[in-house]
């Protein structure tokens, strides 16, 4: 367990999946300091994307936030560069030695307190979805290919963990859910409000709007309660990085929360030499 000190009034902010997009980071760090809010807790994916990952690493390693690994981090140092994703190629370009040491020194899980569990995905996966269910069908009668978990999904994702509160990232839906007496939060995603994948099955992400997403847990009179924020920022700014490092992709899902131009498509276009 951490040694973080447990009371109970302790107010953590919680804050996912950043992907270098540090405009969205700075509004979000204003918005805690306005707040008073000096806890807080990173669940990784905070580099990976066409934006400001070493610009991200350095602010990130001044404000010395607890922190665990997500998917991404795994996959920009452990995967070979030709096995590499385009977001996670661009961030490990341009990272330094100082900056992939700390991100080695990310556990995949954390006890953040006695009483609350940090994990990226699921306590036994960076990979797999905990509060959303990935199904066929995206595209078929206005479907994402995407859905609340139901609740026997997620008990058996829990697996053996049990914590009052266990916060996870990687999908980038903010959500709170109950099971096994547990209180489940996803944050949602700082710095990326919509994007497509393909795995387990094709589906998107869409949160409808640009604004950076993030959470507050704390402990009250009741027992733990969560709240989802909602935070705006300069998300042409981001865009706009987007578009100048190739990633027509990142910058409709930046401007709008939703997905226009896909990865998919982004990459192929730039392999055959056409603007994307």
């Amino acid at each position: 367990m951490s040694a973080t000190t447990f009371t109970p009034t302790t107010r953590w902010a919680v804050l996912s999946d950043i992907h270098g997009n540090l405009p969205a980071l700075e509004a979000v760090v204003a918005e805690l300091n306005a707040e008073g809010i000096t806890e807080v807790v990173q669940l990784g994916d905070a580099l990976s994307g066409p934006l400001w990952p070493a610009e991200t690493a350095d602010r990130l390693m001044a404000l010395g936030w607890p922190a665990i690994a997500g998917n991404h981090e795994r996959q920009v140092l452990t995967l070979p560069r030709e096995r590499q994703g385009a977001s996670d190629a661009f961030a490990a370009e341009r990272l330094n030695e100082a900056q992939r040491a700390w991100l080695r020194s990310q556990p995949p899980t954390r006890w953040l307190a006695p009483e609350i569990f940090c994990c990226h995905g699921t306590p036994d996966s960076d990979l797999v979805y905990f509060l959303e269910t990935v199904v066929p069908g995206c595209d078929v009668d206005g479907s994402n290919g995407i859905r609340p978990a139901t609740a026997a999904e997620l008990h058996e994702r829990l697996g053996a963990v049990r914590a009052p509160v266990i916060l996870c990232g990687h999908t980038h839906v903010p959500r709170i859910a109950t099971v096994a007496a547990c209180l489940l939060l996803n944050p949602g995603s700082v710095g990326l409000p919509a994007f497509d994948d393909d795995h387990g099955h094709p589906h998107r992400v869409e949160n409808g709007s640009p604004l950076a997403r993030w959470a507050v847990v704390e402990h009250g009179a009741q027992g733990w309660r969560a709240s989802l924020r909602a935070t705006p920022y300069d998300h042409e700014q981001a865009a706009q990085q987007a578009e100048r490092n190739g990633r027509g992709d990142w910058a409709d899902a930046l401007r709008t929360g939703r997905v226009g131009r896909t990865e998919r498509e982004v990459v192929a276009a730039r392999a055959n030499g056409a603007a994307a």
